[in-house]
Parts: structure tokens; C-alpha cells; sequence
């Protein structure tokens, strides 16, 4: 099961009062699916993820 955190700390700085303004997602370079966490990404049950969100938020 894949948690969003990034839309949960979103919808937090939503719910207070701040605007979105921007949602950038940046890809994750240098992170290569080797058969050593091809592997344990199976055997550990998580998936490899290869991107992160930076929001802008204006109050």
C-alpha cells in the first residue's frame, strides 16, 4: 500500500489557511533500481520511489 505523504502534509497547510500556488515535482537522479533493492524492495514489501514534491504555498 503507497502512503501520499506529501498530499497529507498538503492538505494540512490547506486546511489552515495557506494557498497552493505551485506543486513541483522533482526527480529523484542517482537512484538506481539495482538488483540489490529490486530485490530487497521485494522481499521488504515497499516500493522504490523516484520523485518528491516541493509546494509553494502562499498565507
Amino acid at each position: 500500500m503507497y502512503q501520499p505523504l506529501a498530499y497529507k502534509v498538503m492538505e494540512k497547510f490547506l486546511k489552515v489557511g495557506f494557498k497552493l500556488k505551485e506543486d513541483i515535482i522533482k526527480k529523484q537522479f542517482n537512484c538506481t533500481a539495482t538488483g540489490f533493492w529490486v530485490k530487497k524492495s521485494k522481499d521488504l514489501n515497499f516500493l522504490l520511489i523516484m520523485h518528491e514534491h516541493l509546494f509553494v504555498f502562499q498565507k
